[in-house]
C-alpha cells in the first residue's frame, strides 16, 4: 500500500499520528486543522488499510485514543 492510495486528509492525519503516542479526535483536529467530519473519514480510511490502532482512554472513557499500528519486526534468519 502506498500513500497515493489514501485521501489527502488521511495522509495529513497519518503525519501527526505516532505509534508510541496516542491522540484523541480533538487533538488530531487541533494539530491538522481539519474538520471533525473530515477526520472521521480519514480515520476510517486508515482503519480500512490496517494502519490505525484504537485504544480505550482511561482518563476519559468518552474519547478514543488513536495511534499508528506498530509495524511488526521482520524475522531474522539464525545461523
Amino acid at each position: 500500500m502506498t500513500k497515493t492510495e489514501l485521501p489527502k486528509s488521511s495522509v495529513k492525519v497519518l503525519s501527526v499520528l505516532d505509534p508510541y503516542n496516542s491522540l484523541t479526535h480533538k487533538e488530531i483536529a487541533q494539530l491538522t486543522g481539519l474538520s471533525p467530519r473530515t477526520i472521521r473519514y480519514a480515520l476510517k480510511k486508515l482503519k480500512e488499510h490496517d494502519l490505525l490502532v484504537e485504544k480505550f482512554n482511561f482518563r476519559d472513557a468518552r474519547q478514543i485514543l488513536y495511534s499508528l499500528k506498530v509495524p511488526s519486526a521482520p524475522l531474522q534468519a539464525t545461523a
